[in-house]
């Protein structure tokens, strides 16, 4: 195949870039058998209809109008290696005209799952205020350390969301023998029932879990929808974990249940990011904090590079992709998550 005969690829992953998603190997096999044009995600359309014309993927979640979407007879899918699905293209004219919408967003389930594993055992046993204390020499030896301190193992647990993260934290909890109910109207209760977990109303799982981990992503249907009412109806000294966007929440009003010690919390995302360093979350006691690092693993991020070759090849030869997620027409219209800056 000579180079003019090789599938062409837009490349617009921002904020990830290609060094980052794909090992050397993969770099090079994808260059070895496709054209790869290198552009800023705003402006595509600036790239001229001798590119336009030829492009068969687009790898990233550039905004797009119709227009410029007119100009690609060829495109046949767009790679999102954002994670979540981006409200920034029609999604009708994609769908009418056959093109996959894809999304490598589960290869940070897990690593994301383990870290909210770790945040509930913190929160459950001063972990990183016992370190603290030890540093500092105020240290509390055996039970004197332990008088907040409880248990996950036969705890009650709550997940709000139950998509590829939700399952990966219910695989990460087996084990701790925990009775785990699950609030996710987009979901059957059969599917919950059939991964072990009980389906159960939001209000249940927020006044009956000792810890509630919420991995939901933003939609049009629920921003905000965590605001002081669900805190209060929370049982007291619980601990509440989030993992997915801070959209979901009213994050005033968690800081103000964390405050007044109705409840700890732990947070791997924040409202802005980077935080300002005068935030007021960043001196709260009772609040774990990790900067949107949960799933930012190397070898989640070179997942991604392999998911999107073997897709690539899939489609390459007519059959649908396998790998990543594809959207669905009913529902990623409603998506309103916020973009990472930071990888």
């Amino acid at each position: 195949m000579t180079h003019a005969d090789r599938p062409l690829v837009i490349s617009a992953p921002e904020p990830r870039s290609l060094d980052l998603i794909f090992t050397a190997e993969a770099r090079a096999d994808l260059k070895r058998r496709y054209r790869i044009v290198e552009a800023d995600p705003e402006d595509i359309a600036g790239l001229g209809d001798a590119v336009l014309g030829e492009a068969r993927f687009i790898l990233g979640q550039p905004p797009l109008c119709e227009e410029t979407l007119a100009r690609m007879p060829k495109l046949r899918a767009v790679l999102n290696v954002e994670s979540n699905l981006i409200n920034n293209m029609p999604y009708d004219v994609l769908f009418a005209r056959g093109i996959h919408v894809v999304t490598t967003g589960q290869v940070f389930a897990e690593p994301v799952a383990e870290l909210g594993l770790a945040m509930a055992l913190n929160l459950l046993r001063g972990v990183v205020d016992a370190d603290l204390a030890f540093r500092e020499g105020r240290e509390l030896w055996g039970g004197e350390g332990n008088r907040a301190a409880r248990l996950l193992s036969g705890a009650e647990i709550g997940i709000v969301g139950f998509g590829d993260l939700g399952k990966a934290l219910n695989r990460v909890l087996t084990g701790f023998r925990a009775r785990i109910r699950v609030f996710d109207p987009w979901m059957p209760a059969s599917i919950l029932k059939d991964n072990g977990v009980e389906p159960a109303s939001l209000d249940t799982v927020l006044s009956d879990s000792d810890v509630v981990f919420v991995v939901a992503a933003v939609t049009s249907e629920n921003e905000g929808f965590l605001g002081a009412e669900a805190f209060a109806r929370m049982r007291r000294g619980a601990a509440f974990i989030l993992l997915s966007r801070a959209g979901v929440v009213d994050f005033d009003a968690l800081m103000a249940a964390v405050e007044r010690g109705h409840i700890v919390a732990a947070s791997d995302v924040f409202p802005e990011e980077p935080l300002p360093a005068d935030h007021p979350v960043r001196r709260l006691d009772g609040f774990l904090r990790s900067a949107h690092r949960a799933g930012a693993l190397d070898s989640a991020f070179t997942k991604m590079g392999d998911m999107v070759l073997e897709d690539m090849d899939l489609m390459d030869r007519g059959l649908p992709p396998m790998r990543c997620k594809r959207a669905e027409r009913e529902t990623v219209a409603r998506m309103r998550s916020k973009p990472v800056a930071i990888n």
